[in-house]
């Protein structure tokens, strides 16, 4: 009862309010006539050029709202990109022209299944596009540790002793018998697998029980993070001399790493 009051109320104050009832005149009008009195008014209000230019005025400031909110988006997307690291040959491993014009720079897990299944796409892109080079950055996620923290450990020892291209037959090969998800390559079999590439076993072992790279991994894992990273593969194609970049996310199919580089010459 209370409720029907109030929205009596209300209606006869928005006609008064509106100049579409006169003062006194509600007292001598029906309910279901006041109602009519309304419906007429709003009616008249809706095909009137005020209502018109009112939908116009909240339309517009829509737009502007969203064009606001994708420009702010755009900017801390960039903020980010700002923060992965240049390609530096003395600390990373690159596959293809050190010099190359632009980069696939891949935040990578060897315990990861859905960058076991990139690893092959990235050799693909950068075999057509010669002016591209490939470069690998750790990214272990904690939930396939210790295998994916290790395994990158000893790539970093594998690099160490057998140089870039240790690193990456070493990198190929895990990536090639791993069964992924943390436990899919055992870790007793990382010594055996440098001894398979001709490296001295000894100087291996010895670098891997150090964990000599341990805090290498977790500052590129971090890096990974600063650049908008959150989960693997994360990747990124970068035009070396500008510093221009672009974030492709997850294991993309090679057309989208194509059409990626391609975007970013239209930059230029």
């Amino acid at each position: 009862m209370k409720l029907r009051v109030f929205q009596a109320f209300g209606i006869i104050l928005l006609l008064l309010v509106g100049g579409w009832l006169k003062a006194g005149e509600y007292q001598t009008l029906t309910t279901s006539e006041i109602d009519e009195r309304l419906s007429q008014k709003w009616q008249e209000y809706m095909q009137s050029e005020a209502f018109e230019l009112r939908v116009e005025e909240v339309i517009i400031q829509f737009i502007e709202k969203q064009d606001q909110a994708r420009i702010n988006q755009q900017q801390a997307q960039e903020a980010r990109l700002k923060n992965v690291s240049a390609v530096d040959s003395k600390t990373d491993f690159i596959r293809g022209e050190s010099s190359a014009e632009f980069s696939l720079i891949e935040y990578s897990d060897f315990e990861c299944p859905f960058c076991k299944r990139f690893h092959g796409t990235a050799m693909q892109f950068i075999e057509k596009n010669p002016e591209v080079n490939w470069v690998y950055r750790h990214f272990p996620l904690s939930f396939h540790n210790p295998g994916a923290q290790k395994e990158a450990e000893a790539s970093e020892c594998a690099g160490e002793f057998g140089g870039n291209d240790a690193f990456w037959q070493y990198t190929d090969l895990i990536y090639q018998r791993t069964r992924s998800n943390g436990q899919g390559f055992p870790l007793e079999k990382l010594g055996p697998l440098a001894t398979e590439l001709g490296l001295d076993r000894k100087q291996f072992d010895n670098c891997l029980n150090s964990e000599r790279f341990k805090q290498k991994v977790l500052l590129q894992m971090a890096n990974g993070q600063a650049g908008g990273i959150t989960g693997t593969p994360g990747n990124f194609i970068r035009h070396n001399p500008s510093g221009s970049t672009i974030a492709i996310h997850g294991a993309q199919p090679l057309s989208a790493l194509q059409q990626a580089l391609n975007i970013l010459k239209q930059r230029l």
